[in-house]
């Protein structure tokens, strides 16, 4: 898309299974103002219950995590030039378009269709091609699972250091505790809650690091009066 000509450029998957009927659809709300035209499925019929329930399942779990993102939307989609080119000051390599391009915040407009059932061969997206996807648009847009595990680390550690109390009040309450078990105990759980704490606050300064070694821009001028 970044090498191609034309003032609206049109992205669609190569087994020809959506429908080419949508594509005067979309050209008509280009014309109407529209910067990106979304081509949303209108249900999962073509698909096994597999493939549909772990599909509908992924963006749902990104929406969950805060990721802007089409629901049944795909790559079948209508780009207008000065969107292709804001495309230009991201700098990622790893380019989840799915949610990359609603977050440029362009006049946007939606085309449902019926996809077709395949005509000849079959699939070549396999689940492991399917499951990298799904890695690749969750790391690619949410902070959430770092956050995750900073909240766990937390959680852990406060449970660590109240067990380390929890020993030197057994020592001093109980006589009948084990000689030696409570220097080995807490020193096991003070450098466990420790440990997990520090991996808690370095998940913080990952998640920013992550944030800005994608040098997205801030804002997009739309247009200047």
């Amino acid at each position: 898309m970044l090498t191609a000509q034309g003032d609206a450029l049109i992205s669609i998957d190569s087994d020809l299974q959506d429908d080419l009927a949508a594509i005067k659809e979309m050209v008509l709300a280009y014309g109407s103002g529209a910067d990106v035209v979304y081509g949303i499925r209108r249900d999962r019929k073509t698909d096994s219950f597999f493939k549909r329930s772990t599909a509908e399942g992924y963006y749902k779990l990104l929406q969950a995590m805060g990721v802007q993102l089409i629901f049944n939307h795909a790559d079948y989609r209508l780009l207008s030039r000065r969107v292709v080119e804001e495309l230009r000051s991201c700098k990622e390599s790893n380019l989840f378009l799915r949610g990359l391009i609603p977050q440029l915040g362009f006049p946007s407009a939606l085309v449902y269709y019926d996809r077709h059932v395949r005509f000849a061969g079959e699939t070549k997206y396999s689940i492991s091609k399917m499951v990298a996807l799904a890695i690749n648009g969750i790391t690619s847009f949410s902070e959430v699972p770092l956050k995750v595990i900073t909240l766990l680390g937390m959680v852990v550690s406060l449970f660590s250091f109240g067990m380390a109390a929890w020993a030197l009040v057994v020592r001093f309450v109980n006589p009948a505790a084990v000689p030696g078990w409570a220097s080995v105990v807490i020193p096991l759980y003070m450098l466990g809650g420790i440990q997990l704490l520090c991996l808690g606050v370095i998940g913080q300064y990952l998640a920013k690091i992550y944030s800005e070694t994608k040098s997205r821009p801030r804002f997009i001028i739309e247009k200047s009066l």
